[in-house]
């Protein structure tokens, strides 16, 4: 495709003739799923719009750059605030809603690749993290809820992760997850701000993100399956992981910004259950088809 040129056609044949990692910004408005007129046309029910969507999103996941921008115009009952948290006017936000509770939960979770976006990766999680913090203490938010990460322990003390160890983390985002924390502790003492944080782990689930070639195991494996690679497993696959389903932590979630036993305390949140690697890669091929390995 060539550049400076309108393409009229389908976008979404469209997008499969870009590049990977070649495009600074995507904006599309897509049909809305409570539009009579819309799905009648194109044959969508409501319950199926996401379905129908995703495709689209696998396509700009593929080429839009890590550095790039996705402006999605979204029905005007809900009202969304699309905004960098580095450099946008969060005080607005926080100004018109008052809120109560803050659950902090963006940010860029690519663990093996933050070695080289050092600078990208501070910025997104650490300065965009003080920022929702400094709103937090001059709104009176009643407690700010961060999900961290246990690439804050590191190594751990023998592969075991527990919340009163030392943080000792071994890459950038372990790094700016542990200095988030530190500044969240900093502003409770300091400022009165009540906090809990949360450190998931190996969290899966339905519409998780797929498309990202550096994090979540699972997810890993199906983008090779999806795009006819082997899939990848280091060593002899004897590690094992406590895998954590979406479905189950999303009420203590929420019970972390309402339970008083929550209030500034640091909770490791996720499945207990140890799959080894190689079980875990029988499960999914079992569920999928047949898959190299």
């Amino acid at each position: 495709m060539e550049l400076n040129k309108i393409y009229q056609g389908d976008s979404l044949e469209l997008l499969k003739l870009l590049p990977d990692n070649s495009v600074d910004l995507v904006i599309t408005s897509p049909p809305y799923a409570d539009l009579k007129s819309y799905i009648d046309f194109k044959g969508i029910l409501a319950d199926d719009y996401v379905n129908w969507f995703i495709p689209y999103c696998k396509e700009i996941e593929r080429v839009i750059k890590p550095t790039g921008s996705f402006i999605l115009n979204i029905n005007d009952k809900v009202e969304f605030w699309q905004m960098d948290l580095v450099n946008s006017r969060i005080y607005d936000c926080f100004e018109v809603h008052q809120f109560d509770y803050v659950f902090h939960f963006a940010a860029y979770a690519a663990e093996g690749l933050s070695p080289f976006i050092r600078q990208y990766n501070y910025q997104n999680n650490l300065v965009a993290t003080s920022n929702i913090v400094n709103e937090c203490i001059r709104h009176n938010v009643k407690r700010l809820i961060f999900t961290s990460t246990l690439a804050v322990y590191g190594h751990g003390y023998g592969g075991i992760f527990d919340e009163s160890q030392l943080p000792s983390p071994i890459d950038p985002y372990g790094v700016a997850k542990c200095a988030c924390e530190m500044d969240i502790q900093t502003a409770g003492e300091q400022h009165g701000l009540d906090w809990c944080i949360i450190r998931p782990h190996n969290v899966y689930g339905v519409k998780q993100n797929i498309w990202d070639k550096y994090r979540n195991v699972l997810g890993i494996w199906m983008y090779q399956y999806m795009n006819d690679q082997p899939m990848t497993i280091f060593g002899d696959g004897t590690q094992k992981r406590a895998f954590s389903c979406i479905d189950d932590i999303l009420k203590p979630l929420w019970k972390s910004a309402i339970e008083p036993r929550a209030s500034k305390e640091i909770i490791n949140l996720g499945g207990v259950e140890e799959w080894s690697i190689n079980n875990a890669n029988k499960v999914l091929l079992n569920k999928i088809g047949r898959a190299h390995v």
